[in-house]
């Protein structure tokens, strides 16, 4: 066919009509045809209508009807009603409030409508395809990305389709088919992306230029990156401060701030630490003055005043607490009567039970009713029994307290004094208080002078102790030599009488050059004090001397000899050990120190090696009455000296 403009129109075939349709549903710019060939006028409604219908589509949004509601189309439409009015910010996909129309059910896929501006239509994109794809939404994003307009779309056009959506701040337009949209709050890019797949068509023109598809998507801004950190740091700084003030709210006050020392808040201290209901305010004021340490000459007497307060507070706690151990055994009576009353129904209900066992009960029973009452009576024997030994455990204790209370008297009954004892004992020590102020200047002095003289004996107890050590030095080279005469006699009645005691022996030989070089070191340590070898010549000849003394006399005696190496080192520590002791020492201060070289040897054996040796130890008693005490003493340089 063949109209009136000299085109060639084609009747579609019914297979080809279906992909016809979609292709006229994907948008009217990609059909190139002229409005000169057109036989209709652009503003009659019934012409559009009659050509819709021909390309498959719903007659909707024409003149006269409205496609969306009046906050969108109207240009006097304020998107900024959210938080100055009370109202929360519109959301686009939220029915009837934006660009989206009432969601349909679910089975059924939104249908995007018709948009019709001023200077320009906006066409949906074929339900069939797939919805436009968008990035990944930046924070705070209030800018949008605007492709695909037409050529000919001036700034003023794009301003008249998105300002629907809400206020917009700025508008980038591009050389090239793209913009950037900045809107004044975020909820409003939501509406923009609304608007991503419409084909943009400027008024009724047909021409490419004047037509594109709309591609919307999120855009990275730094303004909106900066106010929306604005936004996160004034939301952290309001979360800091509810935290802290709910800390302040949740913490325990502070203490009170302790007062400095003065003489008249030491004057008011006094007094509350008479106080009982605030004794224990005081008392830390107390002892945070002393650690602080106010107290000198001039506050000392105030102090020792405050002291005695606290200490008189002693027997007022000493006093609750017997009364509260009172209480305490008043409980405890109480408890021991009430149980003793349990387990006296338990008694009872057990001879029940063993009552109804028996024969002439027991046969009227049935068996299920026997199977109970043998199960409630061992259930009731064991409570019975667990309550008696609670009991009598309570009892022991009460009886192992009886017996503490006759060997030691109790506490509380020390502190149960008369009163009138106690008035007495009160004005004594307040007398005794007062001479002690009185003496202790005059203590002050004397401290001052002992000061002095101790000074003064320090210089003449270092010479003193100098000689000391020298006298010490050579009595313990004389025990020495004693010492090493006797184990050699003993070691030679050995090797006689013992064929077994050839390892002894060694050992012996062994100990005895050790006390040989001992004896040398002693004796260089008598020529370095100044003593020259004719002084230690005369002390062999001595020794020498005692010696033969001593064999003569002991010979009936040398049966009763030393027996190993270990009774012979015992001998050398002991007598060393008395020589730097001359008043003597007990056997138990011997034993503790022998003990330390030695943890088996006991003080029976220590005592009785010393008893076998009369020449070299005695034992003396000293003190009088219960002070009496023994003390053994070396004696074997008496021998000695009396040669």
């Amino acid at each position: 066919m063949v109209d009136a403009g000299g085109a060639e129109s084609v009747t579609p075939r019914p297979q080809e009509l279906p992909q016809m349709m979609a292709a006229a549903a994907d948008g009217l710019g990609s059909i190139a045809i002229d409005t000169t060939q057109l036989n209709m006028s652009v503003t009659d409604p019934t012409a559009w209508a009659t050509a819709m219908n021909n390309l498959g589509m719903v007659p909707v949004g024409l003149p006269g009807q409205q496609l969306v509601s009046d906050s969108i189309c109207v240009p006097g439409f304020d998107p900024g009603l959210n938080m100055m009015t009370g109202i929360t910010p519109i959301n686009p996909m939220i029915p009837g409030l934006g660009l989206v129309p009432p969601p349909p059910p679910t089975e059924v896929a939104v249908v995007k409508e018709i948009i019709h501006c001023k200077s320009c239509t906006l066409f949906p994109q074929n339900p069939n395809l797939p919805p436009p794809s968008t990035r990944e939404r930046p924070p705070g994003c209030k800018t949008v990305f605007v492709g695909g307009l037409p050529e000919n779309a001036t700034e003023e056009i794009i301003q008249e389709v998105f300002e629907q959506c809400g206020d917009i701040t700025a508008i980038r337009k591009s050389k090239k088919n793209f913009c950037h949209i900045r809107f004044a709050e975020e909820f409003m890019v939501d509406k923009a992306i609304y608007l991503s797949g419409y084909r943009m068509r400027l008024g009724s023109s047909t021409d490419k230029k004047d037509s594109g598809r709309l591609h919307v998507d999120f855009a990275q801004a730094r303004d909106d990156f900066y106010e929306w950190e604005c936004k996160q740091r004034m939301r952290a700084r309001e979360e800091r401060h509810r935290r802290k003030l709910e800390e302040d709210r949740l913490r325990p006050p502070s203490p009170p701030a302790i007062m400095h020392y003065s003489e008249h808040e030491a004057a008011l201290l006094a007094e509350k630490l008479k106080d009982d209901s605030k004794f224990s305010e005081a008392i830390t004021v107390l002892l945070s003055w002393i650690e602080r340490g106010e107290v000198n000459r001039r506050s000392a007497n105030q102090f020792y005043s405050m002291v005695q307060s606290a200490n008189s507070h002693v027997r007022r706690l000493m006093n609750e607490k017997a009364t509260h151990e009172q209480e305490m055994e008043e409980a405890k009576e109480n408890f021991k009567n009430a149980l003793t009353g349990i387990l006296t129904q338990f008694e009872q209900i057990v001879a029940v039970f063993n009552a109804s066992t028996r024969q002439k009960a027991w046969d009227h029973f049935s068996k299920a009713q026997r199977k109970n009452i043998d199960i409630w009576r061992k259930h009731s024997e064991e409570l019975r029994n667990a309550q008696s030994e609670q009991l009598m455990g309570i009892r022991r204790e009460e009886e192992m307290e009886m017996s503490d209370d006759e060997n030691c008297d109790s506490p509380t009954k020390k502190i149960r004094v008369d009163e009138s004892a106690l008035a007495a004992q009160a004005y004594a020590l307040k007398e005794e208080n007062d001479s002690l102020r009185w003496q202790l200047d005059a203590y002050r002095n004397e401290v001052e002078l002992l000061k002095q003289e101790k000074e003064q004996l320090f210089r003449t107890e270092e010479n003193l102790t100098k000689d000391q050590q020298l006298q010490f030095l050579q009595q313990t080279m004389q025990g020495m030599q004693q010492q090493l005469l006797n184990i050699q006699e003993e070691l030679n009645n050995k090797k006689s009488e013992l064929e077994q005691a050839k390892e002894e022996q060694s050992h012996t030989q062994a100990l005895l050059k050790v006390l040989q070089e001992q004896l040398k070191g002693t004796k260089e340590l008598v020529e370095t004090n100044g003593h020259n070898l004719e002084d230690a010549n005369e002390i062999n000849v001595l020794t020498v001397a005692l010696v033969n003394q001593d064999r003569e006399n002991n010979v009936e005696k040398r049966s009763q000899g030393l027996k190993s190496e270990k009774e012979a080192l015992l001998i050398g520590i002991i007598s060393t050990f008395l020589h730097v002791h001359p008043f003597g020492a007990n056997i138990e201060y011997l034993w503790s120190y022998m003990q330390q070289l030695d943890s088996k040897i006991s003080a029976n054996e220590i005592e009785m090696l010393l008893m076998r040796l009369p020449r070299m130890f005695k034992q003396e008693f000293t003190g009088v009455g219960a002070t009496l005490e023994k003390r053994w003493k070396l004696c074997a340089f008496e021998g000695i000296k009396t040669t």
